[in-house]
């Protein structure tokens, strides 16, 4: 089976507070729907319906300190307390103590060595690689793991090719912030529509969304709004073109944020373990699973299992 892993970077499961949490003031029909009626908060898991289950998995891994970037991204492609290997929680970008585990074994490089096919979707812009060339800038976890697997990363090329996606989803920051007037913009729904055509080409695909902790650290409720409005847009594209028989979407996160306004600063909230797919599959995922160690095997369990 496949397994389609959507990163929401800074999304803490946080209370029913319309004045600090968008996710609690957001029409989101479609997660909503999943959810049984409920808002992405923490008191709605743990959940089981008939397409998803909600966990509450813990990001603070018994070590002191907010959880961070760096590591809590680290865990997830490892399977490793980094945190308490390292002594502290670390981010945003990989130190050398962060990117040593990544660097010694990762789930990109582990299905890559079984043969199997995996990417990141995420297109980068021409100014990203220029910039980790001239040494100005540094790569994140999740391209860390990528490129150390010896895979590549998406260019602007493969973003006009069809073969990737913009971080955004839609592609309108292309043509905004990025300046590529005549770069293809999908609606949210066509990009839902999209990210399931581009993930059955592998057998474990990510996408790194990072705008939510962006909006966290700039405490922009409407920003944040806007921004999950159109994730449940991309969500419902993406669920009316996706086979649950075949594959698990997984969307977690690596600390919260964005889900308390009333500070710029990461939290210590338990982060969702949204998982959609079959109940057979979402029953072996969850089982057992507490924290953010456990994803990258359970990952692995259902790559490797047959199609239902």
């Amino acid at each position: 089976m496949r397994v389609l892993f959507i990163f929401l970077d800074g999304v803490g499961l946080g209370n029913d507070n319309s004045e600090i949490n968008p996710l609690a003031v957001v029409k989101m029909p479609v997660l909503h729907a999943l959810l049984g009626g409920q808002k992405l908060l923490a008191a709605s898991a743990p959940f089981i319906g008939d397409r998803a289950t909600l966990l509450a998995l813990d990001a603070g891994l018994g070590i002191s300190g907010l959880p961070q970037s760096a590591t809590g991204q680290a865990v997830l492609l490892t399977g490793i307390n980094v945190p308490s290997k390292i002594g502290e929680h670390y981010g945003p970008k990989p130190n050398p103590a962060v990117a040593k585990h990544l660097l010694n074994g990762n789930i990109f490089m582990e299905l890559t060595k079984e043969g199997r096919r995996s990417a990141l979707l995420n297109a980068y812009p021409p100014r990203y690689f220029e910039g980790v060339d001239s040494g100005k800038r540094l790569y994140s976890a999740i391209p860390l793991a990528v490129t150390s697997a010896g895979l590549s990363l998406f260019t602007k090329e493969d973003f006009f090719a069809g073969n990737a996606l913009s971080a955004d989803f839609t592609g309108a920051g292309w043509t905004g912030m990025l300046g590529f007037s005549d770069a293809p913009v999908l609606s949210p729904y066509e990009a839902g529509k999209k990210i399931a055509l581009l993930a059955r080409q592998y057998d474990f695909s990510l996408f790194e969304y990072w705008a939510s902790d962006y909006a966290g650290h700039k405490q922009d409720m409407q920003w944040a709004v806007e921004q999950f409005s159109v994730f449940d847009d991309v969500l419902g594209g993406l669920l009316d073109n996706w086979s649950d028989e075949q594959g698990l979407i997984l969307i977690t996160s690596d600390h919260g944020n964005m889900e308390d306004l009333s500070t710029r600063r990461h939290t210590n909230a338990k982060v969702p373990g949204l998982l959609i797919g079959s109940s057979e599959t979402r029953s072996a995922f969850s089982s057992g699973l507490t924290d953010l160690t456990g994803i990258h095997d359970k990952i692995l369990e259902v790559v490797h299992s047959k199609t239902g």
